[in-house]
């Protein structure tokens, strides 16, 4: 048996190649090993028994000999980025998702099983209800409400509605980054039944741990808060902190991606990964500052906030248990195993004012009035 793993050198996928070569699985990783995210080249924790091709994913010569001798794919590669690069986001992660089916239905490949990388953030704001029970589906909040440093999503009269868990019936794509992925999600489901070729699409919620690259301005609050306590400064909290995230350890999200390779009845369905717990942002800090002996320093909160994010984000998992998954790992573990890989790196404080640098150009990060 053979899988290629499509960005397979990254955080996510280099995991799965470790776990299925350790299942007995051959694995041939096709990579464009880009920079930011990449910044050194081929990574030195990348498993040494699994052959690596150099490319992108949209470049179709490549792909189709990646593609011909194999059994499973595994797509994660993914353009993220706060950068109004509107076609670049639809150009990577749906037109080179595309061509995997294109090239398996041209050539007639015996593909057993396509598993693809989502996010939860196609979910958007997520659902919601008020006191009496009933549902909302809030679309991103206004700016005239953020800059009054209004944060909670309101009824009609004022009164704070009270977020719930989100399941895979729902999704309401705020941005490009969700747009692309939701498309890429319909895509392949579509595909893979009209061409008989089983599919999995996973909703990953914020996976965090070890090999979760330092230079990436998009991916999120453990490298955020961790490249501040390093260097023993205190990071900023958006908002008034109190944001509720669902964070997943990379070794959970590695297990999910197993069990739906191995499961048939994964096929032609859509799976929520996340961690089960809801976790403020706050609360989160306080846990990176602990692991860092950085508890003295006082939380920095503003009231700032990042414009476009969402107020909540917590995903109903009960699918994916009723089929034999669950989070085993804790939040603190992974920020521990985050901790461990970032003191044996060689990091200079420079990849932190470059980042800070990054959000303020883009002005992403705004003052309420």
């Amino acid at each position: 048996m053979k899988a290629l793993v499509i960005g397979g050198a990254g955080f996510i996928g280099s995991h799965t190649v470790d776990a299925l070569i350790k299942n007995g699985i051959e694995v041939r990783i096709l990579d464009n090993l880009q920079k930011p995210v990449h910044q050194n080249g081929v990574p030195k924790y990348l498993n040494s028994k699994a052959e690596l091709v150099v490319g992108d994913i949209c470049n179709r010569e490549i792909l189709q000999s990646c593609l011909l001798d194999v059994d499973y794919v595994y797509n994660f590669a993914a353009y993220q980025d706060y950068l109004p690069y509107f076609s670049k986001f639809f150009q990577v992660n749906c037109v080179g998702n595309a061509l995997i089916y294109e090239i398996a239905v041209e050539k007639k490949l015996n593909i057993k099983k396509i598993i693809v990388a989502s996010s939860q953030f196609v979910n958007g704001e997520g659902i919601y209800k008020d006191s009496n029970g009933k549902l909302y589906y809030p679309s991103m909040r206004s700016e005239k409400n953020l800059k009054e440093g209004i944060w909670d999503h309101l009824d009609k009269h004022g009164n704070k509605l009270i977020w719930c868990p989100t399941n895979e019936d729902y999704s309401n794509p705020p941005n490009q980054y969700a747009l692309s992925k939701y498309s890429q999600e319909k895509m392949s489901i579509n595909f893979g039944l009209r061409y008989q070729i089983p599919t999995t699409t996973l909703r990953y919620s914020i996976v965090q741990g070890e090999r979760q690259s330092f230079y990436n301005t998009y991916s999120g609050a453990l490298r955020i808060f961790s490249m501040f306590y390093n260097f023993k400064k205190a990071p900023t909290i958006y908002e008034d902190g109190k944001m509720i995230r669902d964070f997943v350890n990379i070794h959970d999200v590695v297990n999910a991606n197993i069990l739906v390779l191995e499961k048939e009845d994964s096929n032609f369905e859509t799976y929520n990964v996340g961690g089960g717990k809801e976790v403020s942002i706050k609360d989160f800090c306080k846990i990176v500052a602990k692991v860092f002996d950085c508890e003295d320093l006082p939380l920095e909160i503003p009231g700032q906030y990042r414009f476009g994010d969402t107020r909540n984000a917590f995903s109903d998992i009960t699918k994916i248990k009723n089929i034999g998954w669950k989070p085993m790992n804790s939040t603190e573990f992974s920020v521990e195993s985050y901790y461990n890989y970032m003191k044996n790196s060689d990091l200079s404080e420079d990849i932190l004012k470059e980042s800070i640098k990054t959000m303020k150009k883009l002005n992403v990060v705004r003052e309420v009035n």
